[in-house]
C-alpha cells in the first residue's frame, strides 16, 4: 500500500477528518487530500509530523513495515522491555 493509502487507512480508523489531521500536522485539508491521493509527497519533516499526529511510526507510513497500524505507544513499551535488565525481564514474564 502506498503512503497516501496508509494515511487514509489510519485517519479513517481513528475517525478524524482530513481537516482535523491537517490541523494536527500544520497543513491544509487540501494538502492532506493530495497526500492521500498520492498527488504530492510531503517533506520528511511533514511526513514525521503526520506520523506523530496519527500516532504511528514513520516506518509504517512509508511502507517499511507492514503491520496494519504500528502504534507508537506499543513501540515505547517494547523499547522499555528491551532496556530492562535480565532480572527485571524474568520478574515480569
Amino acid at each position: 500500500m502506498a503512503f497516501g493509502g496508509r494515511i487514509t487507512l489510519v485517519r479513517k480508523r481513528k475517525k478524524i477528518t482530513q481537516s482535523e489531521l491537517g490541523k494536527l500536522a500544520n497543513v491544509s485539508a487540501d494538502i492532506v487530500g493530495k497526500y492521500e491521493r498520492n498527488e504530492m509527497k510531503p517533506s520528511i519533516e511533514t511526513a514525521r509530523t503526520l506520523a506523530n499526529a496519527l500516532n504511528v511510526t514513520l516506518d509504517y507510513l512509508v511502507g517499511d513495515i507492514d503491520t496494519t497500524v504500528f502504534d507508537k505507544d506499543i513501540t515505547k513499551r517494547i523499547e522499555a522491555i528491551i532496556d530492562m535488565g535480565s532480572e527485571d525481564k524474568n520478574t515480569y514474564s
